[in-house]
């Protein structure tokens, strides 16, 4: 399932050779052969999708010069590195859209994306990044359209850290819409991330995102967790009008989740083991390898 070439990419460029996952707890790096993860002090990034994100710019700035040092030659150092950056979930918001039909024109397309949207964010759409794809809805008529949209403000200031440290930032997406290319199955599942204070939520089935949700949590507690995870069960038997196949976690303690009727695996990968701070990372890079 590659989710990665349908909806994660607000600007579409060859795959860099640099990759970045910013969290709260630090940043994510892989180049060539090399990962890594570089810890930030707390509050140094607070993730929100209406205030800036950015609290320590300096700090962030020198993790990603010691996670890609800039290059010695000075000509080579004056231009800009191709990357691609995964920003944290919840300075983003991910929705899906059904129409009726969808308009073939692109501009008719974005327009009315845009104008469903709004109702959907906690800022203001004229002043917001959309990126969107269309999934068919197998067997039927109407057209399901993802959209990603994140405040202009936020993601301008996160470009801005990598232009200050020596790189262009072709590729942005979000954390578990990266991660969703190491799912694997077929049925009606639920991914759910926890990354820090932030619980991610998607409903899958039959190669498409039915339902996607992001939670800011004061603790992130089981009580809090299963708050989230029963109501995300009964819209699937409401909805979908079958049960959850299936649950896969990231971050989210397998004993929290042992009382749900459904099978529950941990998301796994070829590349390392997906945690609540490189899943995007790891999903990316299994997208790039194929």
């Amino acid at each position: 399932m590659s989710f990665l070439n349908q909806i994660t990419r607000f600007v579409k460029d060859p795959p860099p050779s640099h990759l970045f996952e910013l969290s709260e707890a630090g940043v994510a790096y892989a180049h060539g052969s090399q990962t890594g993860f570089i810890p930030f002090d707390p509050g140094t990034l607070v993730a929100s999708p209406v205030e800036d994100n950015i609290l320590r710019g300096d700090a962030i700035v020198a993790a990603i010069d010691r996670a890609a040092p800039r290059p010695a030659n000075r000509n080579a150092a004056k231009k800009r590195r191709p990357a691609a950056v995964i920003l944290p979930d919840y300075a983003a918001r991910v929705t899906v859209l059904d129409f009726d039909a969808f308009p073939p024109n692109p501009d008719e397309q974005a327009s009315l994306v845009r104008f469903r949207v709004k109702k959907t964010i906690p800022f203001d759409i004229d002043s917001a990044a959309v990126s969107y794809f269309a999934q068919p809805v197998a067997g039927e008529k109407k057209v399901e359209v993802v959209a990603v949209t994140v405040a202009l403000e936020v993601i301008a200031r996160y470009e801005a850290l990598f232009r200050s440290a020596g790189f262009q930032p072709g590729v942005v997406t979000t954390s578990t819409l990266a991660a969703l290319n190491l799912y694997e199955g077929d049925g009606v599942s639920v991914l759910a991330k926890l990354s820090g204070r932030a619980l991610t939520v998607a409903v899958l089935a039959g190669g498409a995102i039915k339902l996607f949700r992001c939670v800011s949590m004061e603790e992130s507690s089981e009580p809090e967790i299963l708050a989230v995870l029963h109501p995300t069960f009964a819209y699937v038997e409401d909805e979908l009008k079958q049960p959850v196949k299936r649950l896969v976690v990231c971050g989210v303690a397998s004993e929290i989740v042992a009382g749900l009727k459904c099978e529950a695996e941990t998301l796994g990968s070829r590349f390392g083991s997906p945690g609540p701070n490189n899943a995007g990372l790891l999903g990316y890079l299994k997208q790039v390898a194929n």
